[in-house]
Order: structure tokens, then sequence, then C-alpha cells
């Protein structure tokens, strides 16, 4: 069986070595690199492909996020802190789960079986370029046809998007950085961390809730206000 190529980065001996010892347990891990220094770290997956990467958040030099936002071509991550604060930006990243210490290994377990699956769909791209009037999507092993003025809203469920039409709703993985880069966004504007809606799906707007022509109520965020008045032509 072909294994999965891992390294950790953790600023911590005690914590680099719990994850060492939790890799050492699932056959299909291979463990590569293990860095207590991020740069490190950076400056070995600059030169080499590697497949998951167990990082910490907080760490000198450089943080979690940092680190995951210098590198072309990531890795799938798995975050492992003992912070709970930067769950919602850790999945807008696009990492694909976010532990906290102390991590049990059946937890550990389910978020490397998560990777694992991310690692393989990664092979094949779950969204295809759009084109001015639809794009294709993978959703339950199969390519769809997406019309883009029929998509109300885009809302992201960790390392998977929720995509709403006028009349059924579609999972793919993806993150909602990668839908944003090929949507036209003159069409789309992306309202807060989690959400991408059309423009053309507006009914009300009510102070900062946004309520969609399919009765969907989405909070604008704060700094995202003027921009989306301006989008709209709205003074």
């Amino acid at each position: 069986m072909d294994k999965f190529t891992c390294i950790v980065t953790d600023d911590e001996p005690l914590g680099r070595e719990i994850i060492e010892s939790f890799v050492k347990e699932i056959p299909f891990l291979k463990l590569v690199g293990s860095f207590g220094d991020p740069v490190e770290a950076l400056l070995y997956l600059q030169s080499n492909a590697v497949d998951i990467m167990f990082s910490d958040i907080q760490m000198p030099k450089i943080n979690g996020m940092e680190l995951v936002n210098a590198l072309v071509n990531p890795p799938v991550i798995i975050f492992i802190t003992a912070h709970r604060d930067f769950a919602l930006d850790s999945f807008d990243a696009g990492v694909t789960d976010y532990l906290v210490k102390p991590v049990r290994f059946d937890r550990f377990l389910k978020a490397v079986n998560r990777a694992k699956e991310s690692v393989l769909a990664g092979k094949t791209p779950k969204i295809q370029e759009a084109r001015p009037d639809r794009i294709f999507i993978k959703s339950e092993g199969k390519l769809v046809k997406i019309l883009l003025h029929e998509i109300l809203y885009i809302e992201s469920q960790g390392d998977y998007l929720k995509i709403v039409v006028y009349e059924k709703t579609y999972t793919t993985q993806a993150t909602l950085k990668s839908m944003e880069e090929i949507l036209d966004k003159q069409l789309f504007f992306r309202i807060q961390r989690s959400f991408i809606l059309n423009i053309e799906a507006v009914k009300t707007v009510t102070g900062n809730m946004i309520e969609l022509t399919n009765g969907k109520s989405i909070a604008i965020a704060v700094n995202k206000k003027e921009e989306f008045f301006t989008l709209l032509g709205i003074k």
C-alpha cells in the first residue's frame, strides 16, 4: 500500500513527540520530517512534495497561518493547537481539520482519514474554470453543470462548499477562496468569511442583514458593507 508522506511542525518538543507517536501508529502514514522551527519547515516544503502537514499555529518567527499562506502549493493541512480562536480563519484558509490540544488518538485518526481523502481527491480538480455563464463541479462522483445566474449563495463548510441554486443544493470539495478566484466579481461577492452570494439574488437589506430571494438571511461583515453597497450602486 502506498504511504502518504507527512511532516510535523511544532515549536514545543512534547507536542511534536505526541504527534510523531500517533503517526507511527497509522500504517498508511510516513513521517518524512519533524520541525521545531516553522521557517525550516517552510524551506523544506518549498523543495519537497509532502501530502500532509500537522502544524501548530502559534509559533515564533512565523505562525502556522503565515506558514500556510507562504506556500504556493501547500500540502493538506491539519492544525493542532491549544487555542480555539483560530478555527474560523483556519477553515477559511482551506485547512482540512483543526484539533485542539490535548488531542485524543481517535480524533487524530478521524482527521487523518479526512486528510487522506483530500489528498486522493486533490489528484482531480473539483471545480472547473468558470465560463461566462456556467461552471462544472464534481459532486457525488460526477461532473455537474451549474448555471451561474442560478446560484443564490455558496457557503463554506470546512474543506467543502455548499452551493445553493434555485431548486437544489450541491456539495463539492473545495475552498471558498478557490471559488472566489474563478467567479465574476461583478456578479458574486464574498459577504463574510463563510459566504459568497449572487448580487442578483439579494431581495432586501436591513441593517447588517441581507435577505435573499429564497428567504435565506445572511449577515454582512462590517468591513465588507461599504464595498457591498458600492457594488449594488447604493451611495
